[in-house]
């Protein structure tokens, strides 16, 4: 078991965090009395990431942030949602994608099990893109339930990385800072002697077939080849520091 896992089970003795999974029901009884931030990771746990990284690659990152924000604040965290709305890469065989509408009803219907017994508040730990329609879907149904429910954006996080960081002159998938988070994170499922620079012709969803889409035959969109673990570590704070600074106002 690598030290990822190790640490990612060990016990809190810091942050006076909770992990749901790990506490009995007079335990989460008590905790959600107090009307905690919950925090829900989201993270594809079978999704392509090209020739080099693994279909878990998504869970990888929101357990990552989950064990980060919990070591930095007090929060209730969930355990790992692990599929959703990932459309442009069912193409590619063992990636799983549910419809918009079920992955907006799994986040709705998560928040009102735990709403139900004092929980008002909620942070998805959010790792992905088309994930965002049913994520702004959920958060709608449930402020009409007087419940507070945000997300990470991904986008709106990476914009603090320093100018010149990445280099590469396309990509948002398996890409140089995608490789490059890996690196830092998990590095040892990443394997560099696979990474391919693709898929910089088309638009729409990534495609195995010639004339539809973004034509990918690795599943790579992006210039992996570029991926350094130096800068694996600036994106992954700038993911940390946005998800912070978003609970921080929840409280």
């Amino acid at each position: 078991m690598s030290g990822y896992y190790r640490s990612m089970y060990s016990k809190q003795e810091t942050v006076a965090s909770q992990w749901l999974e790990r506490i009995s029901w007079p335990e989460a009884q008590a905790c959600l009395a107090q009307d905690p931030v919950v925090v829900i990771p989201l993270g594809a746990a079978a999704k392509q990431h090209g020739p080099h990284l693994p279909l878990n690659n998504d869970a990888l990152i929101a357990n990552w942030l989950a064990e980060s924000v919990a070591s930095a604040s007090s929060v209730l965290v969930t355990p790992l949602m692990n599929a959703s709305f990932y459309p442009a890469f069912v193409d590619y065989p063992g990636s799983i994608s549910l419809n918009a509408d079920t992955a907006r009803d799994l986040l709705v219907e998560t928040c009102l099990s735990l709403a139900a017994h004092g929980a008002k508040k909620f942070y998805v730990l959010n790792t992905g893109v088309s994930t965002e329609g049913p994520l702004a879907k959920a958060q709608e149904i449930l402020e009409q339930k007087d419940l507070r429910f945000e997300y990470l954006k991904l986008g709106s996080a990476l914009q603090s990385l320093p100018d010149g960081l990445l280099q590469q002159g396309w990509g948002s998938h398996a890409d140089e800072h995608e490789t490059s988070l890996m690196l830092y994170i998990a590095p040892e499922v990443v394997d560099m002697s696979k990474a391919v620079d693709d898929g910089s012709e088309g638009k729409g969803p990534l495609s195995r077939s010639h004339d539809e889409g973004i034509y990918s035959p690795s599943g790579v969109y992006g210039q992996a080849t570029l991926a350094t673990k130096e800068k694996g570590e600036a994106v992954a704070q700038a993911l940390l520091q946005q998800a912070l600074q978003d609970i921080e106002a929840m409280t």
